[in-house]
């Protein structure tokens, strides 16, 4: 399992991405983590007026404190906004082009071809097209250990 975090996760996220990562459940790939490690309450008095106290403090299964550190990924991978207008982005071809002629291939994935769609919009974004690679290498590396 691959795990994507960044700066706006937080609290709940960074516990389960600490917990998997420190139960070696999961790889944690993209940027170190908001770092919200504690749990406040708000106390109101009579007169309106309130006051907030922390009452808790978040800790991963092996005792690190995620407050004000966050959690550090195992690949650090910076987000990279999808190339846009007069930037060089992926290359085009002609499957890429709406209305073009299919090819013999293409006709028999017709059904694919939705998904398809898909695929290529969400491989815009670096940081899970990093992930999905690395798990398309995961039995390839397991097959190294061994050796």
């Amino acid at each position: 399992m691959v795990v994507i975090v960044n700066e706006g996760s937080a609290s709940a996220a960074e516990i389960v991405a600490g917990a998997l990562q420190d139960n070696g459940r999961a790889v944690i790939l993209g940027t170190r983590t908001f770092g919200k490690g504690s749990v406040q309450e708000l106390v109101p008095f009579e007169d309106g007026s309130a006051i907030t106290l922390t009452i808790a403090m978040y800790y991963t299964p092996k005792g690190r404190s995620i407050q004000a550190e966050g959690i550090m990924p195992d690949v650090q991978v910076e987000f990279t906004e999808p190339a846009g207008k007069g930037e060089q982005g992926p290359a085009v071809r002609e499957k890429d082009i709406e209305g073009h002629i299919k090819g013999e291939e293409e006709l028999k994935a017709e059904k694919g071809k939705t998904q398809a769609k898909e695929d290529l919009d969400t491989m815009k974004d670096n940081q899970l097209k990093f992930a999905i690679e690395l798990l398309k290498s995961w039995e390839i590396l397991k097959h190294q250990e061994k050796a």
